[in-house]
């Protein structure tokens, strides 16, 4: 973290942004801030992409009146896979196809994925850095910044409680690729105050979850209705985090399996 903070993040000359249209990098307006999203060629496209969170990550940005410029810079290992996924997903957002992975040339980008996501400034350097997809904390701090607001710690903060979770990683096995999956995490409130779920994520566009948002009271438990729908064959490994006033937060779960 520390050795990116402040660091000019370097574009590739005449990038052009494909999607709808041909928007050159050149003419998008310089404002105050700008984030950065990259996605390389490991593992599943469609998974990395996100972008259904990400559409509904702009929306919110601009029902509080805040529009800046959001760069997807894609080095995909399928063109025309990554075409139906935009297809699929109807993304109206632009995209710059790298397929020669330009930009990770020129700024040596870490191999974790956690950190190919930049806040940056109108100098293109990095001002923050993280998913703000997968990482509710992260979304805030960006907010935050974006808006002037002064980054307070708070170390007392939420009233915390305790969670128990039987099975934090669960084997779907093998089945038809085709079928949707289901399956139920259960979340018991161990504590003394009440269990609240603040925010959930996926790391897989293929996997949704439901919950109830009551607050659970001590003793009691909520269940997570995990959906899992591949779209192609393929052995899975999806993360989901739970962002909660629990002492562990944020939690992390796992479903595996393979879909033949």
């Amino acid at each position: 973290m520390n050795e990116w903070n402040g660091k000019e993040i370097k574009f590739p000359n005449n990038s052009v942004f494909l999607l709808n249209g041909i928007v050159d990098y050149n003419t998008i307006p310089a404002p105050n801030y700008k984030i950065l999203a990259y996605v390389d060629s490991a593992g599943c496209t469609s998974c990395k992409l996100q972008l259904s969170q990400w559409a509904k990550f702009i929306a919110e940005l601009n029902s509080v009146d805040i529009k800046i410029p959001i760069l997807f810079f894609i080095c995909p290992n399928d063109i025309e896979e990554l075409k139906k996924i935009l297809r699929r997903e109807r993304f109206q957002y632009p995209i710059y196809i790298d397929e020669r992975d330009e930009l990770n040339g020129l700024n040596n980008f870490s191999s974790n994925s956690h950190f190919h996501t930049f806040l940056l400034d109108r100098n293109n350097k990095v001002v923050a850095m993280g998913n703000p997809i997968s990482n509710i904390g992260v979304k805030e701090l960006y907010r935050n910044i974006i808006q002037g607001k002064e980054m307070v710690q708070d170390n007392t903060g939420k009233t915390r409680t305790k969670v128990y979770i039987e099975h934090k990683n669960i084997s779907l096995g093998r089945f038809n690729w085709q079928k949707e999956q289901q399956v139920k995490l259960t979340l018991k409130n161990t504590g003394d105050n009440l269990l609240m779920i603040e925010n959930v994520s996926t790391s897989c566009g293929c996997t949704s979850v439901s919950y109830s948002k009551e607050p659970v009271r001590s003793g009691n438990s909520v269940s997570l209705n995990v959906s899992y729908k591949a779209d192609h064959p393929e052995h899975f490994n999806k993360t989901i985090t739970v962002y909660c006033n629990a002492e562990s937060s944020p939690i992390l779960l796992r479903i595996a399996g393979d879909a033949e």
